[in-house]
């Protein structure tokens, strides 16, 4: 028996990058996904794609802005599956990085809040009560934040509001608790998904800057994805889990410099 065989599942955002990789996860491992997207024609071609390799996917048009959206799909996949297990909250938004905090706008920080966080939480609220008749006390959700929301890397409502989902996550793990409902986050370096097409150059430098020399690829998030879901992690609860190539846990700029200082110095001797 596969880990998701008669769950349902439903990943916002999961036309694409992430979100399509995590989809394309849970279906290959049994589950029935519904792909909630603010792109409908893309989440039909991707449910389209996941069907015609076996697996059983559904799609949706979801605006997690809106609450009557989240709340149809939401519905839509129970209808679906006929049951709701495991909601990975992805969607987001993410405005252009400004070099002077004096020039922020407060459209920006109004739409990447909404979509990220409040967002996330309407999925949540949505979610909460499928999730918590899941058998087995299976229900879960996980939501995808980013390193950003732990250290400094620009996008600052965007990164505002992915430290937000840390707060929410633990909100979560728990009020969720009671009702047998476990609330992971993971926190995702940078990632190669279409938002970098035509610019691998930069790709190329983000993944010097990178303990393993790489940057990650969705299915490194999805399968983090999955195990959080997963009964396997059935004692865990209200983490933030980076998977991040190691970029958290180094100062390449720092050591950078003192290597370049040590340099000169033994050159002068």
């Amino acid at each position: 028996m596969r880990r998701f065989d008669t769950y349902g599942v439903v990943v916002t955002g999961g036309a694409r990058g992430i979100g399509e990789a995590t989809a394309r996860r849970f279906a290959a491992e049994g589950a029935g996904v519904l792909i909630a997207d603010i792109d409908e024609e893309s989440a039909a071609r991707t449910a389209a794609a996941i069907r015609d390799d076996g697996g059983r996917a559904e799609h949706a048009a979801c605006d997690v802005g809106d609450t009557a959206s989240v709340d149809a799909a939401v519905a839509r996949a129970v209808a679906a599956f006929g049951t709701l297990d495991v909601l990975v909250n992805n969607a987001y938004a993410c405005s252009d990085h400004r070099e002077e905090f004096t020039d922020e706008r407060d459209e920006d920080w109004l739409r990447d809040l909404d979509i990220c966080l409040v967002g996330s939480m309407r999925c949540s609220r949505a979610a909460l009560p499928h999730l918590a008749e899941a058998p087995g006390k299976r229900g879960a959700i996980v939501t995808i934040g980013s390193v950003n929301g732990l250290s400094y890397f620009g996008n600052h409502a965007y990164s505002a509001a992915k430290a937000g989902l840390i707060s929410l996550t633990r909100t979560l793990a728990q009020q969720a608790a009671r009702q047998g409902v476990r609330a992971n986050l993971v926190a995702p370096g940078t990632i190669r998904t279409p938002v970098w097409d035509g610019r691998e150059r930069m790709l190329e430098a983000a993944a010097r800057a990178y303990p393993l020399r790489r940057v990650g690829e969705p299915a490194d998030i999805a399968a983090a994805v999955a195990f959080l879901a997963s009964t396997d992690a059935s004692w865990i609860t209200g983490v933030t889990l980076p998977v991040d190539g190691g970029i958290l846990g180094s100062n390449a700029g720092f050591t950078d410099a003192l290597a370049a200082e040590f340099a000169a110095d033994a050159a002068e001797e």
